[in-house]
């Protein structure tokens, strides 16, 4: 059976549909990868910023506490 003009134009625009939602998958999972790589390097960050500011705080209590005995020595 002889395949009509339609009948192949039809079959080669669902190869192509095909091609490109595979191709769209595909660098949607590449993005979806690239933004966890990106999550991990901001909590990452975020966490070593708390910690830098948690013993700039402890740091700066223990110099109050000097200074406060310092003072009451005087």
């Amino acid at each position: 059976m002889k395949k009509t003009t339609t009948a192949i134009r039809l079959d080669n625009h669902e190869k192509l549909c095909r091609i490109m939602q595979k191709q769209t998958h595909d660098k949607i999972n590449g993005l979806a990868t690239q933004i966890n790589r990106l999550e991990k390097i901001l909590i990452g960050a975020a966490a070593l910023i708390i910690s830098g500011l948690g013993m700039t705080l402890i740091e700066l209590l223990v110099w109050l506490k000097k200074i406060k005995a310092v003072f009451v020595k005087i």
